[in-house]
């Protein structure tokens, strides 16, 4: 990609760290947010993500560290730069007045004029589904109402970036599914710049342009969508985007660009070259497992078939995980109409199949001999 294609960095993080009662919670020595992009901050519960968020949007101040907007440092304080930016929390947080009124808000804190405010607020609140409501007192609406109108708040004052710290988390899953589409038509119709916190995975994917996996106050993995989820860099990444099986194995040997390594309870091929008896891990995602019958002959060109026998089914919703032991747990995700016509259920004896090239390998660690 030229440097004319590079996307504009936005907002830059330099050395931040953020102490709190003197423990260290936040350490993190550059981040990077591009113009144009929404960045979803996933990781486990106290992983630092909503500390991050609140000190990006100036409302924390660190111990150490800058933040850089366009090209220029933050001041202490920051005013001015929060004059460019709006913050949507898991609560609206909404004032005691009607809807409108609370819209105008931040439009009003910026000395925008009537004429613009009655122009842009009408708009953002038909944008967000809440026009109707318009002239509701915020008290009497209900919890997806309040964060539509939570969101139209932040959107019309038209920021440069949008700091969404788990808005969705409280709602049910269909007001929850509703408003993730808005927010999605609305980020691409205004190219705003976004970094959202959430605990969904299916949510981030959705709205990610990149995503940033953050585990014990650092960013364990920063990539795109397709790189995060596909390609991770520990274990720990691994686990947390959904790679169901992770084996540890050593390496045998190579051919022709693949290599067998040696796992409890069998051997695995995988596209790549490693050094015999090196130590790797083995990522297969559960949709990359395909389960045959194993009274039948395979019709698949995948290098690594294994006969197993069906430990678990648990439905997912639209599709269903099924644990077989083959030596080695495997995980696969199958849709209901293979769960009826393969007759899966425990005890069921299997092929579980995955090509080579569905083998992410993360090199691990081994003990020197001695």
């Amino acid at each position: 990609m030229s440097a004319a294609t590079q996307p504009e960095i936005l907002l830059k993080v330099e050395e931040l760290l953020v102490r709190r009662g003197g423990a260290t919670v936040l350490d993190i020595p550059v981040l990077e947010i591009m113009r144009g992009q929404v960045l979803s901050l996933i990781g486990p519960n106290g992983a630092g993500k909503s500390t991050l968020m609140l000190t990006l949007a100036g409302l924390l101040k660190p111990a150490r560290g800058n933040l850089v907007f366009r090209g220029m440092r933050v001041a202490d304080g920051g005013f001015s730069y929060r004059r460019h930016i709006a913050m949507v929390f898991q609560e609206p947080l909404l004032f005691d007045a009607t809807v409108f009124d609370n819209v105008t808000t931040g439009l009003k804190i910026r000395g925008v004029g009537r004429q613009e405010i009655a122009r842009l607020v009408p708009e953002y609140l038909e944008r967000f589904g809440v026009g109707h409501l318009a002239k509701r007192s915020a008290r009497k609406l209900s919890g997806g109402e309040a964060q539509r109108t939570s969101l139209a708040r932040a959107f019309v004052t038209r920021p440069e970036i949008v700091f969404l710290d788990e808005p969705f988390s409280a709602l049910d899953p269909p007001t929850r599914e509703a408003l993730t589409g808005d927010l999605e038509r609305i980020l691409q119709e205004t190219h705003t710049t976004a970094i959202a916190s959430t605990h969904d995975q299916t949510e981030a994917l959705r709205l990610a342009d990149r995503i940033a996996v953050v585990n014990k106050g650092s960013i364990a993995q920063i990539g795109s969508v397709s790189e995060v989820m596909n390609r991770p860099v520990d274990e720990f990444v691994a686990s947390f985007v959904g790679v169901e099986t992770v084996l540890q194995g050593r390496v045998l040997r190579n051919s022709d660009g693949v290599f067998t390594a040696a796992v409890e309870g069998g051997e695995i091929q995988a596209v790549g070259h490693h050094r015999t008896g090196e130590g790797v891990l083995c990522c297969i995602r559960p949709e990359q497992v395909t389960l045959s019958s194993n009274n039948q002959p395979s019709q698949s060109s995948a290098r690594n078939v294994f006969a197993g026998t069906i430990k678990q089914v648990t439905p997912l919703g639209l599709f269903t995980r099924v644990r077989v032991d083959c030596g080695f747990d495997i995980v696969a995700y199958v849709t209901h109409q293979s769960l009826d016509e393969l007759g899966l259920k425990e005890g069921k004896k299997v092929n579980a199949s995955f090509k080579a090239t569905a083998v992410h390998v993360i090199p691990r660690k081994t003990p020197q001999s001695t």
